[in-house]
């Protein structure tokens, strides 16, 4: 954390007309569903109902980033999370979880089975419009605090309908009201789009531009001590990748730019604090080759480089913190179907800062998904994936996290869907660093019941704890109820 700081939690953010959207009978928060990521920026789709057909299964194919990840178990309960795509500074509940290389995903959407969407020219436009009312209790050491609050949320995705190549937008925005207690609102919002162009003898385009908006979280290490409203974050994104299969052999090559902004911290006194020296650019170049030894299993290798420039070359403190990053990973990929999917990739990744006295962060990488279902209408999603989370504190590069995901979807009846998740954050830092290791569980189940084709009723409850080797516990449960209206 900032020299002196301590977590807090943050003020009321604008007042929202959720309250109003929801007399008007607008509906409220659609079940969250978890699309697939790039490695570098990325989250996965969620386990959902799975409808067994004959002949092979089909061939993985790259999805868009999709829009920000709704941290709930089903829709109605937020997660203390700040991130969606791209953001290598915390992890969301439900986080969607990358592929390793991000070029090939699957483009499942279940969310919108029931809903015809709207035709537009030759696109498919499928939104949706949700409404929860939910209630968060919290404990940070002997501290408590808990607030009501609404939310509001509007998601949609928009898909080409052409018979050669592919457009799909997906965006979605969530404003959160407080309407009891005190405690931090998180609005947010999310923005994707991919364009595929089927060139050439097996030879395939991906295009890639996106922009997410979060509010930083007062529970993150780089968390301003004292602060009313935390930096707002804002994130772009641009990606081009080329992929091409020659006979047994596959291989790829892509790149990634993020350029990530923090705006002012308004603190507890009316002052504003800037930390645009926190303001950096970073590019990524991978390539990844594969062999398949049979359409089920094809192991790969996969390298990459990057650089992380920031605009101000040196922090408050005199610390240089633009970074080089390498990597290397061997994996495999496993396609059995619908009944079994996914992939593996286990690696060494290295930072080096250009400021001697943060030296180097290293570690094992461990990326990958896994899709399984193990019977009609039951789906099961494992997942892990590492990030780099770079620190404020004097003399800390940062830490190196691993996050651990698991999410089962089970159809109890056609209209009513139950789902668990689980999630695990490793946070670890270097020996020598001044900030403590950190370990976040979060939990939760939920309900969709949907009353008909365009109207769904949801409910959840979760649970999530941080523990630190030094510092307090912090315990957050949250419970909520909503509907979301889709078309």
């Amino acid at each position: 954390m900032v020299p002196g700081s301590s977590r807090s939690i943050k003020g009321g953010a604008r007042r929202s007309t959720s309250l109003a959207l929801l007399l008007a009978g607008t509906a409220m928060l659609a079940p969250a569903s978890l699309n697939a990521q790039t490695a570098t920026t990325a989250p996965a789709t969620a386990p959902t109902t799975t409808t067994y057909g004959a002949g092979t299964a089909p061939s993985a194919v790259p999805a868009a980033t999709p829009a920000i990840t709704d941290p709930q178990t089903t829709g109605a309960v937020s997660a203390d999370d700040p991130t969606p795509a791209s953001n290598e500074d915390y992890l969301r509940l439900n986080q969607r979880e990358p592929t390793i290389d991000g070029l090939r995903l699957r483009t499942d959407n279940p969310e919108y089975d029931r809903a015809p969407g709207i035709r537009i020219g030759t696109f498919t436009l499928r939104p949706s419009v949700s409404e929860t009312i939910n209630h968060e209790w919290r404990k940070d050491g002997d501290t408590k605090t808990n607030r009501g609050y609404l939310e509001t949320g509007i998601r949609g995705t928009l898909t080409s309908d052409w018979s050669r190549h592919q457009l799909t937008v997906t965006g979605e925005g969530v404003l959160q009201n407080n309407i009891s207690g005190e405690g931090e609102e998180e609005p947010r919002a999310n923005v994707d789009a991919e364009l595929r162009l089927d060139l050439w003898d097996e030879t395939i385009a991906r295009l890639r531009a996106g922009y997410s908006f979060e509010r930083e979280d007062a529970d993150d290490p780089n968390a301003i001590s004292n602060a009313k409203n935390q930096s707002a974050v804002n994130t772009y994104r641009l990606g081009a990748a080329v992929e091409r299969d020659f006979g047994l052999i596959r291989g790829s090559v892509g790149i990634d730019f993020d350029r990530r902004t923090y705006g002012d911290v308004e603190l507890e006194n009316g002052t504003n604090l800037s930390v645009k020296y926190r303001n950096r650019n970073t590019g990524v170049l991978t390539a990844r080759v594969g062999y398949e030894l049979s359409p089920a299993l094809i192991p790969f290798l996969e390298a990459s480089v990057g650089k992380s420039l920031y605009d101000l070359r040196e922090d408050p403190l005199g610390f240089e913190r633009s970074y080089q990053t390498y990597a290397a990973r061997g994996g495999i990929e496993l396609d059995l179907g619908e009944k079994l999917y996914g992939e593996l990739g286990l690696g060494y990744e290295t930072y080096n800062f250009e400021d001697e006295r943060l030296g180097e962060l290293r570690g094992l990488s461990v990326d990958g998904r896994l899709n399984w279902s193990p019977q009609r209408g039951t789906d099961v999603l494992f997942a892990v994936s590492t990030d780099l989370n770079p620190s404020t504190t004097p003399g800390d590069a940062g830490s190196i996290d691993y996050n651990l995901t698991n999410i089962i979807t089970h159809q109890m009846r056609s209209d009513l869907v139950a789902r668990l998740t689980n999630s695990l954050t490793l946070r670890n830092y270097p020996s020598n660093a001044r900030s403590s290791d950190e370990t976040t569980w979060r939990t939760g189940a939920g309900l969709t019941y949907d009353i008909n084709r365009y109207l769904a009723l949801t409910g959840d409850v979760s649970y999530e704890r941080t523990t630190r080797d030094q510092g307090d516990t912090t315990d957050i449960t949250r419970v909520g109820v909503g509907l979301t209206l889709r078309r």
